[in-house]
């Protein structure tokens, strides 16, 4: 886990050894190259300097700072695109903030009670942020405003703290909203539109080493655009409702990512004219535009691959620029969301009944538990902060506890930095409303760079808000990286190594369930089965493979042996995406002319795949295996079975 070290070869400098940082600290540290949102750094600013203004105005600047960190809130869950989804974001995680504020509150100063209830809200807390992304975001707020509602004193009677709490995120989410009327369908156009150019990327990339980067970027923006849309369309049940035109225009543009596979294949890079077309394409979703069906020049096409993309580029023409689509064509090709009363069922049953939600609910509230523990036996100075800082290091979909823990006391520390200009130099009143301003905004700039970068961020407004509520001035600087650096250890030793699947990671598993599904595709691909029902299954898998590559750049952010064991499977996670691939190449040649591969051949391939996933399965490294695939170098599965005796000949590093 520590740095590694490198003898400079130099004769001038031999013996000189270098000192560097482990890999997975590294890679946290480096800032993600994403675009600033400027309109969210507005509102950001806005929304968290504003309340102190007319906290100061009135004369009650405890009411406008919690009003601030309220809105705090607000801004942390405005991450959607969509307006109705950002009305999620927003709202139903404040209703559980202003829950966990009131039992806080009403257990302030109580010492052991708590205790007690703090561990029980990190329970509750932890199971049901395994539902989904608002589920998460709005057990975070129930935990955090608990212990924050447990450890400083509120205004009384108990119902202020809450309501100022909730006016804070509401006034967020109505700034949000302002766009409402004139940004209508806005994100989901330019989704669907995204959608187009990534794809045109892909085509362009065909034959080349760019293409598996390519296809991973159409994947990631099918899934957006398909969750964007769909989510609007739960709701929208209209036949000349716009959805049904974007979702026309997303569906159609499936035959074409199926189609680049196979154009892949070719071995050479696609005429310029077809991706320059798909990106006129893309231009006319995003200004909706209908009309004539502009005439294509395209070459002309010889072999299958090269008819499958003329034709599926042409059909999409053909969709994008009729004004009125058949709406009884626009099936979703995930599955439509089921309605929401089934959803909140199947919600509620998997945190009661699976083991996942469990153990991270109890190692949530036995880490909360300790560190409340320890606040009421040692004298901590704020003592809330041990707690906060346990809640965000152990939230497991926002990455690994272990580099989580290293960079939020890193983050921290440089925060401090920052709050310890502010609280020395800058005189509490009216100059916190600027400063308040300049450093809200920094934090959608910075959450987008990384998690460290977040902290960072975060921590000086904290410092800020608390300091209004409890004037202490520059003492709280120390006290916090004190309290920061006991929350990291607790998360370290009770969140993290007392439970072996954080560093014994199950990533094979997951793998596995991805090879299993491949394995069922290819047999769906060759079984003269419904079209939809092809299409859907490859899009779940490509999916589930979406979310295995994450758990693996997850893993590769752990110290060792989870991080090397990760290094070492990733070659196979990139061998199944392209037995995916190969499937689906194989399948458009044959709709396009070439001749379809026996039973038996097909069920070859697929018992060679489900014999790999049942290896993985059995043991925790990986174990070369030969594949005895027999068949015509001439069939259309012949790229597939290389593909799979590659994938059956990974071995792990000795």
């Amino acid at each position: 886990m520590g740095g590694q070290l490198d003898v400079d070869k130099d004769p001038g400098d031999r013996g000189r050894v270098r000192l560097t940082p482990p890999q997975w600290l590294v890679s946290g540290l480096r800032p993600q190259s994403t675009p600033i949102v400027w309109p969210a750094v507005a509102r950001a600013g806005i929304g968290l300097a504003a309340p102190l203004a007319v906290g100061f105005a009135t004369d009650q600047p405890a009411y406008g700072a919690l009003v601030s960190m309220g809105a705090l809130s607000g801004v942390i869950g405005d991450t959607a695109d969509a307006y109705r989804m950002r009305v999620f974001n927003i709202a139903v995680p404040q209703l559980f903030g202003a829950i966990g504020v009131t039992l806080g509150t009403l257990v302030y100063g109580d010492g052991w009670l708590a205790v007690a209830v703090l561990t029980l809200v990190a329970l509750v807390s932890g199971m049901i942020s395994s539902i989904g992304a608002v589920a998460s975001v709005s057990g975070l707020l129930l935990l955090l405003n608990a212990v924050v509602g447990a450890g400083l004193p509120m205004p009384s009677p108990w119902w202020k703290a809450p309501l100022l709490l909730t006016l804070g995120g509401l006034f967020v989410l109505l700034l949000t909203l302002l766009g409402w009327p004139l940004r209508n369908r806005v994100p989901e156009r330019a989704a669907v539109a995204a959608t187009y150019r990534s794809v045109a990327d892909l085509l362009e990339a065909a034959g080349t080493p760019a293409y598996d980067a390519r296809r991973q970027a159409v994947t990631q923006s099918l899934n957006t655009a398909y969750d964007l849309v769909l989510a609007r369309r739960t709701r929208d049940h209209g036949r000349r409702s716009p959805l049904v035109r974007l979702l026309a225009q997303l569906n159609v543009v499936i035959p074409l990512v199926e189609a680049a596979p196979a154009a892949h294949l070719r071995g050479r890079p696609l005429p310029r004219e077809i991706p320059a077309a798909v990106r006129e394409l893309a231009e006319a979703v995003e200004e909706a535009r209908t009309g004539p069906v502009p005439d294509l020049t395209l070459p002309e096409p010889a072999k299958p691959s090269e008819r499958a993309v003329d034709a599926a580029l042409r059909h999409a023409a053909v969709v994008v620029h009729k004004p009125d689509p058949d709406p009884y064509n626009v099936d979703d090709r995930l599955g439509r969301p089921a309605a929401l009363r089934i959803r909140l069922r199947r919600g509620a049953r998997n945190v009661l009944f699976s083991q996942a939600s469990w153990r991270y609910g109890l190692r949530l509230a036995l880490c909360i538990g300790l560190a409340q523990s320890l606040v009421s036996l040692v004298a901590v100075p704020r003592s809330y902060w041990v707690a906060l800082t346990v809640t965000f290091v152990l939230k497991p979909d926002f990455g690994s506890v272990f580099s989580r823990a290293v960079l939020r006391a890193l983050g921290t520390a440089v925060g401090l930095v920052t709050a310890a200009a502010v609280l020395a130099e800058v005189p509490r009143g009216w100059w916190d409303v600027p400063v308040m301003v300049v450093l809200a905004a920094l934090i959608p700039a910075f959450s987008a760079k990384g998690y460290a970068f977040q902290t960072a961020a975060i921590t000086p407004v904290i410092l800020l808000l608390s300091d209004v509520l409890n004037h202490q001035g520059f003492a709280l600087v120390l006290p916090r990286l004190w309290d920061s650096l006991i929350g990291c250890g607790i998360s370290l030793v009770a969140g993290y190594l007392l439970w072996p699947e954080s560093w014994h990671t199950r990533i094979g598993d997951r793998l596995a369930d991805a090879v299993g599904e491949a394995a069922g595709y290819v047999e769906c691909a060759f079984a003269g089965r419904d079209q939809v029902e092809r299409v859907r299954r490859r899009r779940r898998l490509y999916r589930d493979l979406s979310v295995v590559r994450s758990e693996f750049q997850r893993a590769l952010t752990e110290p060792p042996p989870t991080g090397a064991r990760a290094a070492a499977w990733w070659p196979l996670v990139v061998a199944v995406e392209r037995i995916v691939d190969a499937t689906t190449a194989a399948r458009v040649r044959v709709n396009h002319g070439a001749a379809a591969p026996g039973a038996s051949e097909v069920a070859e391939v697929s018992r060679e795949l489900r014999a790999l996933a049942d290896g993985l399965r059995a043991s925790s490294t990986l174990v070369e295996v030969r594949a005895s695939l027999t068949g015509s170098e001439e069939s259309v599965l012949a790229p597939l079975r290389q593909e799979v005796r590659a994938a059956r000949a990974i071995a792990s590093p000795r």
